[in-house]
């Protein structure tokens, strides 16, 4: 028969070393914890500098879309890339003839700049055709002035337009069954935001309403404004 008091003896040594187990563990949870909270508040770092305006990816990042271009403006002359992305631009490819669509989403650019001058903020709405063989420099014009007094248009040969097509990723091709000179084109309807230094910033949906365009935009500028 065991002596009572080395039962007391063996259940207090066990006690204290469950103790010393909870002790242990309870401390690397501590540990866990702290070292978690600090990997979610200070690493890994961002080198974007954009991010906190970012609301959209690009597979591969933003340097896959874009590039230098020759055009035809609304004017009938010839002018690069450079001398049209002067300041933050917001590109539309379209065409004049579009029935909906374009219009809808031009005239949503055109608030966008509106809202964006209203704050001090100078964004170039502009708009290159898909459609070359219709939109002639005086159809853009036409069509251009009336969306916006500063809004760019910009066609050329169909060369010209498949090489600038190519750069920003645009899908354009005739619809099978057009006929006619009143055939319909289907396109990609994205906007891009351009910067010349730091070339496309953000790509806009349909989604986005004008406010939201204008609201994503500033937030670019004020970064881009130091």
């Amino acid at each position: 028969m065991s002596h009572p008091l080395v039962c007391q003896c063996s259940i207090a040594k066990e006690r204290h070393v469950m103790l010393r187990y909870s002790v242990a563990a309870a401390t690397t949870a501590c540990v866990a914890l702290i070292a978690g909270v600090w990997y979610t508040s200070l690493g890994p770092v961002s080198t974007d500098q954009f991010a906190s305006c970012r609301t959209s990816s690009i597979a591969g990042g933003t340097s896959q879309i874009g590039g230098a271009f020759t055009l035809i403006d609304s004017n009938g002359q010839t002018v690069t890339s450079a001398e049209v992305l002067t300041q933050p631009s917001l590109i539309y490819f379209g065409y004049t003839f579009c029935p909906d669509v374009c219009p809808f989403d031009l005239s949503r650019n055109a608030e966008a700049v509106d809202l964006l001058e209203a704050e001090g903020i100078m964004v170039k709405p502009v708009f290159i055709t898909i459609d070359p063989s219709r939109d002639t420099p005086e159809v853009m014009a036409d069509f251009t002035d009336y969306l916006h007094p500063r809004m760019v248009g910009l066609t050329g040969s169909q060369t010209e337009i498949d090489d600038v097509a190519r750069a920003y990723r645009v899908y354009a091709a005739k619809q099978a069954e057009a006929e006619d000179e009143y055939y319909l084109m289907d396109h990609s309807v994205f906007s891009y935001l351009m910067d010349p230094k730091e070339g496309l910033l953000q790509v806009f949906g349909r989604a986005e309403r004008a406010e939201e365009v204008a609201g994503t935009t500033a937030c670019y500028a004020d970064i881009l404004a130091g």
